[in-house]
């Protein structure tokens, strides 16, 4: 409901929204903070523009709400003090009978706790994700619908609404109401949680704009009434005579709440329940109110909206950084401000591939869109704005990089060298129990490992004069790795990293196993040319000969 509050709720969501950026202000001389505030600025008008004239999303809420509280506090910190009207664009040409406030966004539960207390007779409905409308009534007759608009003018939506079967063209009583809704997209038990607004709200603002709103699109548009500003007194005598007035939702999607405990109730339970309409949230509303005539378009005392968690987040790239895998691959990272997304903290996600990120050119200082991939991996979304200074980043040369690079920890080779670790002592390797990336980390530091099998003749002395690595553990890492020449031969060969071999069997002998040519790897089930030709490469490679040469030199089964 009230689609519009997202912006108008900015302020406040500045003031109660802990983020990253609420302690410290950029060290940015002033050209240099002009650019930044006059970038984003221009970014959020556009988005306004498109969101309200346009009925166009070009972002989530969680950025827009991000972005704009960003604005106002870089505002803040270099006292460039401006006026925004997000809503100047969608401005009318009809006056509103009754102004459309818009409603304070309550950012969490803390809040909105806060925001009950001392308050007596509130009421709680769904926050209807669709397009405000004021629906005027004379003597029962339906005389006129003006879209939300700025909240003063709008634009006269009346011949369209006429075709709309969920608005009543004559209601039971003849009196006179202004009436205050949502009109939204028909849906069959949607849940929101796991179906988001799938683009309802544009999908109506969409047909209401037109001239000529088809008969058959007309149907699927429902109503939602959630206010009647000059009505009865008591919001229960408000709901109980929309429902004889026709307006049945009304009554049926409002609750009375007392406590946060209440409101923590309907708003998980309308967020998981099968629904007709797509919601963003809850609205809280008290049951006195003052008189409609005094009603002003900005947010009031006695509404407030406490919207779903946002599902998407905006972080600012702090750092660029390539890691580089055991196969060469490089996979560029992003370094982020920390963020908050869904309860965890997010601050380093990839960017899949050295394509990609060459493609997308993220720099140190943009601002990137961030969610979580099946609730769980950070997952990058898309850049939101570009740093006014384009910082130089160094991306490692795709050339220097392959399956047979770096099999020494050499300057540019660390990411790859401890790949190379970590795949040997891991679960397709040796297995190697309290060996993971941390220790391998720990005995690069130290001096103790700078080629791939350094580590098979550390002796205890070596362990000890390690910093952090106490007596016990040691002892344990000392056990785990003497433990690793007792491993079979087809073990040690997939931990040096062979190519996938599939149901190939390697026998027991290394000098059989290099016997092979690539036409020998081709006629094993499953092995086409490429991946003979890998296996070949592998087996001549000087420093894969080099490495059975040490096997073999301490005794490992089958390098003999």
């Amino acid at each position: 409901m009230l689609a519009t509050l997202r912006f108008i709720g900015a302020f406040i969501a500045v003031l109660l929204t802990l983020n990253a950026h609420a302690d410290t202000c950029p060290d940015w001389p002033s050209i240099r903070a002009q650019q930044h505030l006059a970038t984003l600025s221009q970014q959020l008008k556009t988005w306004d523009d498109s969101y309200h004239r346009r009925a166009v999303s070009l972002v989530t809420d969680a950025v827009y709400d991000k972005s704009r509280a960003r604005l106002e506090h870089w505002r803040r910190c270099f006292d460039a003090t401006s006026v925004d009207n997000p809503l100047h664009t969608a401005r009318g040409k009809v006056w509103h009978p009754i102004a459309q406030t818009g409603l304070q966004k309550l950012p969490d539960e803390q809040a909105v706790n806060h925001w009950l207390k001392n308050r007596q007779g509130v009421w709680i409905q769904p926050k209807v994700d669709g397009v405000a409308v004021t629906l005027v009534y004379e003597q029962g007759h339906l005389q006129q619908v003006i879209s939300r608009g700025d909240g003063e003018k709008g634009q006269d939506w009346t011949p369209g609404a006429r075709l709309i079967s969920a608005i009543p063209k004559q209601l039971p009583l003849a009196i006179n109401a202004v009436l205050q809704g949502e009109l939204y997209w028909r849906m069959s038990g949607h849940v929101q949680a796991t179906s988001g607004s799938l683009n309802a709200r544009s999908t109506v603002a969409g047909l209401m704009a037109r001239h000529d709103l088809p008969a058959e699109h007309a149907h699927d548009i429902g109503l939602f009434v959630w206010d009647w500003p000059d009505g009865p007194d008591t919001q229960t005598e408000r709901l109980q005579q929309l429902s004889a007035l026709g307006f049945i939702d009304s009554l049926t999607y409002s609750h009375p709440v007392e406590q946060l405990e209440h409101a923590q109730h309907w708003r998980q339970h309308w967020h998981n329940s099968p629904l007709p309409f797509a919601t963003d949230g809850v609205v809280l509303r008290q049951s006195q109110r003052p008189a409609a005539k005094r009603w002003q378009a900005k947010p009031p005392n006695w509404a407030a909206a406490w919207k779903y968690p946002h599902a998407q987040a905006i972080s600012e790239v702090r750092k660029v950084t390539f890691k580089i895998g055991r196969t060469g691959r490089i996979t560029p990272m992003l370094e982020l401000t920390p963020v908050r997304l869904d309860d965890r903290q997010i601050q380093r996600i990839s960017l899949g591939s050295l394509q990609r990120w060459q493609t997308l050119d993220i720099r140190p200082g943009d601002h990137v869109a961030i969610s979580l991939a099946g609730m769980t991996i950070p997952r990058f979304d898309h850049v939101v704005l570009r740093a006014t200074e384009r910082i130089e980043v160094q991306a490692p040369d795709p050339h220097d990089f392959h399956a047979l690079s770096c099999w020494q920890a050499k300057p540019g080779c660390e990411s790859q060298f401890l790949a190379r670790l970590n795949w040997l002592s891991g679960k397709k390797g040796l297995d190697l129990p309290f060996v993971g990336p941390g220790t391998w980390e720990k005995l690069i530091q130290a001096g103790k490992i700078s080629r791939l099998l350094d580590w098979l003749t550390l002796n205890p002395a070596q362990l000890a004069s390690i910093t952090g690595l106490g007596e016990r553990s040691s002892a344990r890492l000392l056990k785990s790795l003497h433990n690793a020449r007792q491993q079979s031969f087809e073990r040690w060969v997939k931990a040096l990293g062979l190519p996938p071999t599939g149901d190939s069997v390697l026998g027991q002998s290394w000098q059989a196993l290099v016997a092979r040519d690539t036409k020998d790897w081709m006629a094993e089930p499953g092995i086409g040319p490429r991946r003979a030709e890998q296996l070949s490469a592998f087996l001549r490679d000087p420093d894969v000969r080099a490495l059975s040469q040490e096997l073999q030199a301490v005794g490992i089964a089958g390098f003999d």
